[in-house]
């Protein structure tokens, strides 16, 4: 397998060069670094480091629970483009509660050659709580992207993770004309692994409309309420109660291991499938930390 692939149906793509700047090259090679500490005056972000095409311009206060900041990352460029891949690290100490977002979509640009990949991690220490909720990724004509995201915890950690995926300019009459997706969750507690999660989708290969797929669904989105010390199966119910009767077709499951819950949920919108994953958010923030979910607003 060639080095620069980190999965074998990306192998191909590795080498193939890209005509504009070279993969590794400055702002091919994204880096994002946030780390949140509890301190006296609530949570607060202590360490931020951003290269192109990453930007921090600060955080917001305005989440409900009082402990709380927010990070909202910035991008100054048309979105992801063939070669570029990206680092995301965010850590969040012992008793903090951090948001972290994307001012708006990511738009996984069109691609004659090589790939996009992004590899995001995540570390919630002891006591402390992560809502890691980013804008839908688009995917136009012929993109191909490749996404891992593994979430650590610690004893008494917990996280929401959430992910809406958008199969093409819907209002420009494209679906499911990019080449390939393939989106890993991994998650890992005190006692090694928790669950994994693979979303791969090829619609030239494999038609993405199929029963059991996505049918007659668009719009697919994830929500992993991770609470390893909670009841699982309690939470499960009341999410799925919460969701079943929203605007979109949604459903709950208790994941592996008392990991947490799994909320999916399928659309005809991206706004349809947000709704009903921010429902979701919303009931298992207030059991988890006691706190609604923040409202959409992004400034």
């Amino acid at each position: 397998m060639a080095a620069d692939a980190p999965h074998p149906a990306f192998e191909g793509y590795a080498t193939e060069a890209v005509p504009q700047a070279a993969v590794g090259s400055p702002g091919k090679d994204g880096v994002l670094e946030l780390t949140f500490a509890a301190t006296a005056d609530g949570t607060r972000l202590v360490h931020d480091y951003a290269t192109v095409p990453f930007h921090v311009s600060g955080t917001l206060g305005h989440d409900p629970h009082p402990e709380a900041d927010t990070v909202f990352v910035q991008s100054p460029t048309g979105g992801v483009a063939q070669g570029d891949r990206h680092d995301v690290t965010v850590a969040v100490g012992e008793d903090a509660v951090a948001h972290v977002s994307t001012q708006s979509s990511t738009k996984v640009q069109t691609m004659t050659c090589n790939y996009a990949a992004a590899d995001t991690a995540l570390r919630v220490e002891a006591g402390g709580h992560l809502d890691y909720v980013p804008e839908p990724t688009i995917l136009h004509a012929d993109a191909r992207y490749l996404q891992d995201l593994a979430v650590d915890l610690a004893p008494g950690a917990t996280a929401v993770v959430a992910d809406v995926v958008v199969p093409g300019r819907l209002a420009r009459g494209e679906r499911f004309e990019f080449e390939r997706y393939l989106s890993r969750v991994r998650a890992t507690g005190p006692h090694g692994l928790l669950f994994e999660d693979a979303t791969h989708l090829t619609p030239a290969e494999s038609d993405p409309t199929a029963p059991g797929v996505l049918g007659e669904y668009t719009v697919y989105g994830t929500a992993f309420v991770l609470a390893p010390d909670r009841d699982a199966a309690d939470l499960s119910d009341a999410l799925h109660a919460v969701v079943s009767d929203g605007p979109a077709r949604a459903g709950a499951t208790a994941l592996p291991n008392g990991a947490g819950v799994a909320v999916r949920a399928l659309g005809d919108r991206a706004e349809t499938v947000q709704s009903t994953l921010h429902a979701a958010w919303d009931h298992a923030r207030r059991d988890l930390i006691d706190a609604p979910a923040p409202s959409g607003r992004k400034y």
